[in-house]
């Protein structure tokens, strides 16, 4: 069976902002919604998760999930049937009481949104006067409380310029990871919001190097999968880039993530409408394993220029994006500047069939301390690692490594992805 390792589950379409990029077009927070999931079909839906396996990172978002005054019930429920439990929020709601109830709940962390270090332009773009300073303080609550937390910046023509003193915000104030939104044209995402191609392909290469400058945290795209071309045209890539998207940093739909609305209906992805049938009573494991558009998604070729540019292999362009400009599910993407060169396609670096490198039974238990939904993740990149290195043999050493060298002296987040 296709693993499933990390599933968005919009919980509500309510929300109290008004976002102009928002994919879901979230509903005013007073709007009363007679189809939304009560708490005993959210459980329910979360026990057919667990049954598919204990290697999934749920992350509960919206609307805004915090609206929800069974978002603990939901949490602790999910983590003792054994998955990984992330919040998705806007922060205003996230208080030093509500901070402390999520981490009991058994909350490995939550993505907080966040699109400016200028107030007035943060709460313009999210629709709330005083917003800025409530996001602030759910962020010192979270620091404060030792819950492990992301950033989540969604980049548009108007904050691109940001990114930089972005990135030294986050790594200064113990953010685990920057993740970097690319707008998709659904719900009320607009063109207004989009980068043209020579932006699009300045952030990617700017977000490269802040990987570099700052490599105890995580910095990274979403929904730019094309990021796997730019890193590997740096000088002196690193083979990590040549795991395929597919593994964690390209284009997941379908193939190990998909999403489940707040009426109970399964996704490819947030950015994908097409539903592929009700996991209400049941059936998400035959709709995993047997929807069309997802073997599609998992088997199917890429048309249009994607299908002949030598990174396709890993890249593949964003599905949803295609989709949203009319392409198709399979076309190319249309945010992509790059004109395919005619080489062969580049190969994905092969999963390791124990001839390559081994592990040291310390080293395996070690790995076993680490979430499951982000233990094949981590095993590719410590075997890649190591591979580099010279060496056939992992071992505790080469762990400790790479965890003090992505998250310093912090160490390891707890599962936050």
């Amino acid at each position: 069976m296709k693993e499933l390792r990390l599933l968005a589950f919009n919980l509500t379409r309510r929300c109290n902002l008004a976002c102009p990029h928002c994919y879901l077009d979230a509903d005013a927070l007073h709007e009363h919604d007679p189809d939304e999931l009560d708490t005993r079909a959210v459980l329910q839906i979360l026990d057919q998760i667990a049954a598919l396996g204990d290697s999934t990172m749920v992350v509960l978002t919206g609307g805004e999930p915090l609206v929800r005054p069974d978002l603990e019930t939901i949490c602790r429920h999910g983590a003792g049937r054994g998955l990984v439990m992330v919040v998705g929020t806007n922060g205003i709601m996230l208080t030093s009481r509500r901070v402390n109830a999520l981490k009991a709940a058994g909350v490995t962390g939550v993505g907080i949104s966040l699109d400016s270090l200028d107030p007035e332009r943060h709460d313009r773009f999210r629709g709330l006067p005083g917003a800025w300073h409530r996001t602030m303080a759910a962020i010192r609550h979270c620091r404060d409380s030792g819950l492990d937390f992301q950033l989540h910046f969604t980049v548009t023509p108007d904050n691109a310029g940001e990114l930089a003193d972005f990135a030294r915000f986050g790594a200064h104030n113990g953010a685990r990871a920057l993740n970097v939104f690319f707008v998709i044209c659904t719900g009320r995402g607009t063109t207004g919001s989009i980068l043209d191609h020579a932006q699009q392909e300045q952030v990617l290469a700017q977000l490269v190097e802040l990987q570099r400058q700052y490599p105890e945290y995580i910095i990274r795209p979403r929904c730019a999968p094309q990021f796997k071309r730019i890193a590997l045209s740096q000088a002196a890539p690193s083979a990590t880039n040549l795991i395929s998207g597919r593994d964690g940093d390209g284009c997941m739909a379908g193939s190990h993530y998909c999403r489940i609305t707040s009426h109970g209906e399964l996704t490819a992805c947030p950015y994908i409408p097409e539903v592929l049938g009700s996991v209400r009573d049941g059936g998400l494991a035959a709709l995993w394993q047997q929807s069309p558009p997802l073997l599609q998604l998992r088997q199917g070729s890429v048309s249009g220029k994607c299908s002949t540019c030598e990174y396709r292999r890993l890249c593949g362009g964003c599905r949803a994006g295609a989709l949203a400009q009319g392409n198709g599910l399979m076309g190319e993407d249309p945010a992509c500047a790059y004109q395919p060169s005619g080489k062969s396609p580049i190969a994905p670096l092969p999963e390791n069939d124990g001839t390559q490198v081994c592990w040291t039974a310390a080293a395996e238990q070690r790995l076993a301390r680490i979430p499951a939904p982000l233990r094949k993740m981590i095993r590719r990149r410590v075997e890649v690692y190591v591979l580099e290195q010279g060496h056939v043999e992992v071992t505790p050493d080469h762990l400790r490594t790479l965890a003090a060298r992505r998250f310093g002296p912090a160490g390891p987040p707890r599962g936050i992805q």
